[in-house]
């Protein structure tokens, strides 16, 4: 399989739904398809439900499940779906088979959570989980730097289904190394920091990014991404200055606010509520002030 579609879809702005809760702590169904609609009409194409905007570690296996089926439910005709899969190997391949069954068309391995990861560790957790779903595209999730290009070619020289990186290690330099020792044209490269990094990611080769401003104010995303395909960096540093602020609140503290940030924003505008679950905490009233202030321009 050569995965073309799929590529194609990683080289675009994807999209990390929040996972929105209801008043009593469930999942809110109706105003996730509400935030998935939006989306669709802001001209987003790619998904990745079960992400970190998505409060992944925070949810129950039963309830990423739910997300992922009402993802493939509300979005499969419109959107290519990449589902987050994580946690233990078992989980993480049986969340694989799920996704498949689904519908998805790819999944994105999170960085293993483990205080004892080595390189070849990190091969072995990734090859388990592509094997198991051969007929789907693989990302992972890369936030260590420990990890060398030269380990990604040797996984996918194992599992030609990996065929993108989500790469999130805030160091362009380190981005542009690993990918050129990784092989470079082999991969589809996402600049997994999204927009605050994605100007000098994409001056270093990436050609997607992920995004979780993108659920507020869908047209910035979109409006980066089409002035960075055409090399037009002054526009691309505008939408930067826009969005700077909202992106520093989310970055704050070691993004302690990242998601936090994203759902005040939401909820400012009626969209959602605005509670995360611990170990995510909610904003201070000023914090919460100026998101909304901001979220109210972008509406504007």
């Amino acid at each position: 399989m050569t995965f073309d579609a799929e590529r194609a879809a990683l080289a675009d702005v994807v999209a990390i739904p929040v996972t929105p809760f209801t008043e009593d702590g469930g999942l809110d169904e109706s105003a996730y398809r509400t935030l998935l609609h939006r989306l669709r009409e802001g001209g987003v194409r790619t998904l990745t439900p079960n992400g970190n905007t998505g409060e992944f570690y925070a949810l129950s296996t039963q309830e990423r499940r739910r997300v992922t089926e009402l993802t493939l439910q509300e979005a499969g005709e419109w959107a290519t779906v990449v589902v987050g899969v994580g946690h233990d190997l078992p989980a993480a391949v049986e969340a694989a088979h799920h996704a498949r069954e689904a519908g998805a068309q790819m999944v994105m391995v999170h960085q293993p959570v483990h205080p004892y990861i080595s390189a070849d560790g990190w091969v072995d957790y990734h090859r388990t989980i592509a094997e198991a779903v051969p007929g789907l595209g693989v990302v992972p999730y890369l936030r260590n730097p420990r990890i060398g290009g030269a380990h990604l070619a040797v996984l996918a020289d194992a599992c030609p289904n990996v065929i993108g990186v989500k790469y999130a290690v805030p160091d362009a330099a380190a981005f542009a190394a690993f990918a050129h020792d990784a092989g470079f044209d082999r991969f589809v490269w996402v600049a997994g920091l999204a927009e605050q990094y994605a100007p000098s990611y994409f001056s270093a080769g990436a050609t997607g990014f992920t995004s979780g401003l993108v659920n507020v104010a869908p047209r910035l995303s979109l409006s980066m991404i089409e002035a960075l395909r055409s090399g037009d960096y002054p526009a691309a540093m505008k939408v930067w200055e826009e969005i700077r602020r909202f992106e520093e609140l989310r970055a704050a503290d070691a993004a302690a606010y990242n998601v936090t940030v994203v759902k005040e924003a939401l909820s400012s505008l009626g969209l959602c509520r605005p509670e995360v679950r611990p170990p995510s905490s909610p904003l201070g009233e000023a914090e919460r002030a100026e998101v909304a202030a901001i979220a109210a321009r972008w509406s504007i």
